[in-house]
């Protein structure tokens, strides 16, 4: 009920080929990005030939952005020859804007559509990430030469545990699934033993868990809205997209951080013919939902069903390496997934002690119908 696209570069895709999961999966290319602006729906832009396109920009605007993307495009982290004498780790985000004279507006869409930023706080960042960021949404969209840098499972994400039960029965691995009430149990020193379920344990040494199983082990960091709309059309303005993200930037609505827009539909086998299915999801900036989601419902057009839904945020308040518990942290309202797969990739380092070796050949997983 959290659906998210994928990066088609993304850390994900890399852990799903790194463990092989891949071959359990077909994918489909999303077909469109978007951001709001100015009230508007416009796509948004990745490369310095796009950026010439679009109309987020005047004409003299086009040519800085243009300049300012083919610097990202052609940045090299391990050249400095392309790095025209600016030291990105210290330079902040803001400053090596200001060098390229871009308005409000460009910087807006970059930020928030391109590099992915929840909010502005970025700005007064070191500028690598951002270029960094920037750099993976181009080489996605290049990857599947698609209107966009994400792609998204047929069947929907309930097909990514389903492969990664099957890679782990391969090794031995069990799994007991529809089981009630788990509850995590922890020994006389304080450190987990097993998980209860029906009166039956199984004992084990570590637990890798949600919040919603150790309350007592987390901390509320605020809540997400979401509203879920069942429809019969595409979202309007969006050209006709079976799959399709719109962020709406914070500054657009005023807001603190941004309001995202996911859709998909029975092109991706996740509805029953001629339905879509349309998410928006805000962090939570006061108490009223319907209120506070209005402007992304509004952009989807009539709507047969719509259900709103608020959802606590928490993230971990514990000491793994004393209780030998490790928690995630909840869901936030990205439509994408990269802050999720870093939060699993640290666990993973937490549990190991190692760091997963993401170098994987991407083009191992490409194959024809943008399926892999």
């Amino acid at each position: 009920m959290v659906p998210k696209f994928m990066m088609a570069n993304g850390a994900l895709v890399r852990v799903l080929i790194h463990t092989g999961v891949t071959k359990y999966l077909s994918f489909k290319a999303v077909d469109g990005s978007y951001v709001f602006n100015k009230s508007k729906i416009h796509k948004v832009p990745s490369t310095d030939m796009e950026a010439l396109k679009s109309p987020l920009m005047g004409l003299f605007e086009k040519r800085r952005a243009g300049k300012f993307f083919l610097y990202v495009q052609d940045y090299k982290e391990n050249d400095p020859s392309t790095h025209k004498g600016y030291d990105l780790t210290k330079m902040t985000t803001k400053e090596l804007i200001s060098k390229y004279g871009l308005d409000d507006n460009t910087i807006d869409f970059i930020g928030h559509a391109v590099a992915l930023h929840k909010d502005d706080n970025y700005l007064t960042e070191p500028a690598i990430d951002t270029v960094k960021r920037m750099k993976l949404y181009a080489e996605s969209v290049a990857r599947f030469q698609g209107g966009s840098p994400y792609i998204y499972p047929l069947y929907g994400l309930g097909e990514l545990p389903q492969g990664f039960a099957r890679l782990s029965a391969v090794y031995g691995g069990t799994y007991m699934l529809n089981k009630p009430e788990c509850t995590v149990k922890f020994d006389d020193e304080g450190k987990v033993c097993g998980v209860t379920s029906e009166g039956e344990t199984a004992k084990c040494k570590k637990v890798v868990c949600d919040p919603s199983y150790v309350p007592d082990k987390v901390r509320k960091v605020g809540k997400v809205f979401r509203a879920i709309a069942i429809m019969s059309h595409p979202i309007p303005n969006t050209a006709e997209s079976h799959s399709v993200q719109i962020i709406i930037p914070q500054k657009q609505l005023g807001r603190k951080s941004d309001m995202y827009v996911f859709c998909c539909s029975y092109s991706h086998n996740v509805a029953s013919k001629g339905k879509f299915i349309a998410f928006v999801s805000a962090q939570a900036e006061s108490e009223n939902p319907e209120t506070e989601l209005k402007p992304g419902i509004d952009l989807l057009g009539p709507v047969d069903e719509l259900f709103i839904d608020t959802y606590d945020r928490y993230e971990p308040a514990n000491d793994p390496s004393s209780d030998n518990c490790f928690i995630s942290t909840s869901y936030d309202a990205t439509t994408h997934f990269e802050s999720t797969v870093m939060d699993v990739l640290s666990l993973y380092t937490k549990i190991t002690g190692k760091m997963v070796d993401l170098s994987v050949d991407l083009s191992a997983a490409s194959a024809a119908e943008d399926d892999f």
